[in-house]
């Protein structure tokens, strides 16, 4: 097994509402679970191969829980990495090089056995983690949009936060408001002023990295 490490940023966006009964290992709030995501390599290697600067993004669509599996996937890897970027992040994130279960990246391939050919395509992407603002376009693909949660009556921007200590992606992770548009093969009709998660990510093929 090849080792990696990640250390970077991810918005999330699933149809959930507010809050992701998921993450409390509650049933989603409608039944289903599709999701869109992106993320920025700020620091990473698979093995020998670098991954700074780098770029990838997905989409899921699971007809139940995501436990319940029978889902399907397709990644998008940034089309500026080389051919062994491009294979190294493709393993990261299929679950390949891993140890058992350790990162949910793992747990998606696993519960997704319908996956959909691998994209080489530019991604736009911007995350501010504690701003709680970000954007994540793939042209012909999908574009995702994510904002602070606004106050019902006032206007005015909601924080909320997620710990996740034993989690398998994050410790922490600011939520937001997000909505997703879909123009590829996987269609997310529903993740519209949804839940959506920012995240600092510091993951390896043993899991979190935690102090």
């Amino acid at each position: 097994m090849t080792a990696w490490r990640i250390q970077g940023r991810e918005l999330a966006n699933c149809n959930c509402s507010y809050g992701c009964p998921c993450q409390f290992g509650a049933l989603p709030t409608f039944g289903n679970c599709d999701e869109s995501f992106g993320l920025e390599v700020d620091t990473g290697y698979h093995g020998d191969t670098k991954l700074d600067g780098l770029r990838a993004a997905g989409l899921f669509r699971f007809p139940k829980a995501i436990h319940d599996g029978n889902g399907e996937g397709q990644l998008i890897i940034d089309e500026r990495a080389d051919a062994n970027q491009r294979a190294a992040l493709e393993a990261i994130l299929c679950g390949r090089d891993t140890d058992e279960m350790a990162t949910l990246w793992c747990l998606y391939a696993a519960m997704a056995p319908k996956r959909h050919e691998t994209l080489f395509k530019p991604i736009s992407l911007e995350i501010d983690v504690d701003a709680r603002r970000g954007h994540v376009s793939v042209p012909g693909v999908f574009e995702l949009r994510a904002e602070p949660i606004r106050d019902p009556v006032s206007g005015a921007s909601h924080r909320a936060y997620i710990g996740r200590p034993t989690g398998l992606k994050f410790d922490i992770a600011e939520i937001g408001s997000g909505s997703t548009v879909t123009s590829g093969v996987i269609d997310l009709p529903d993740n519209r002023d949804s839940y959506a998660q920012f995240a600092t990510l510091n993951t390896s093929s043993k899991g979190v990295v935690r102090a």
